[in-house]
């Protein structure tokens, strides 16, 4: 199979610089990043994907086995690092994508060097001692309504995930993103995100980690980023100037500053 071709592998930049790769969060794709992919490209080599079952990747290798758990896509992660030959390369991962690269930095230390999470989650759902900012009961809801009307519960969540009511473009384009999204896969990743508990996976990380949380934000209160600052050793927490689950978008210059002054340290 070719990974490049089943991931829609994109690759910019500066072919000399560190490797940065660019991962998406659940019902996006790699356009998410066309914001900070600028910042980044004339003194980085920049890699750009999509999970399968999102974006323009290969929707016929999807499995519904397969994506059921994190493990899944980080190993699409480590099969782009392999088919590029990536050594020590610096993963950025949006929302479950954070966590996503830790499982993949887990499977292939040789390939990541360095974390950078973009409004991380280890768990969604509230536990004794952690408040994760859903009950199971909020969980259990939030997908059957997705799963019974995926495309009425992207117009509805988009814009409150977005953040930002005062600039509805960016909530409009969030839901789009949605709805471009093949339902039924969405419906499995969506599971697998939301269900999902990778607190005991934070402890395992060892490489210099970044985490990005916004002063607000619905799906991952900031609760939840001291607790991943917490758990990550040596790990460095920057609070955005921005609201919201998607500051790459919606406040793209703070975002952009925070990634390129970690990177110019984790040399």
């Amino acid at each position: 199979m070719n990974i490049e071709r089943r991931n829609n592998v994109k690759v910019t930049g500066n072919p000399l610089g560190r490797t940065v790769v660019l991962a998406h969060g659940f019902g996006c794709d790699q356009n998410m990043w066309r914001l900070t992919v600028p910042a980044l490209e004339e003194d980085y080599r920049v890699v750009l994907f999509d999970y399968v079952g999102s974006g323009r990747s290969d929707l016929s290798a999807f499995s519904a086995d397969r994506y059921a758990s994190l493990e899944g896509y980080a190993r699409d992660v480590v099969e782009v690092c392999e088919a590029l030959d990536l050594r020590d390369a610096v993963f950025v991962g949006h929302s479950v994508s954070a966590m996503i690269g830790v499982v993949a930095a887990g499977l292939a230390p040789s390939r990541i060097g360095a974390l950078i999470m973009v409004a991380p989650s280890p768990r969604y759902i509230d536990d004794e001692g952690y408040r994760g900012g859903f009950s199971a009961e909020d969980i259990e809801e939030l997908l059957a309504s997705l799963e019974s009307n995926y495309l009425g519960w992207s117009a509805t969540m988009a814009p409150v995930i977005m953040g930002n009511a005062d600039r509805p473009e960016l909530g409009e384009e969030l839901k789009n993103s949605f709805c471009a999204t093949d339902p039924d896969m969405a419906r499995v990743f969506a599971r697998t995100t939301f269900m999902s508990d990778s607190r005991d996976d934070l402890k395992g990380v060892s490489v210099p980690t970044l985490v990005l949380e916004c002063t607000q934000d619905v799906i991952a209160p900031r609760e939840v980023g001291a607790f991943v600052h917490g758990a990550v050793r040596d790990s460095t927490l920057v609070t955005l100037d921005a609201t919201g689950h998607c500051p790459q978008l919606s406040a793209p210059e703070a975002t952009n500053a925070a990634i390129v002054d970690f990177l110019a340290r984790a040399k």
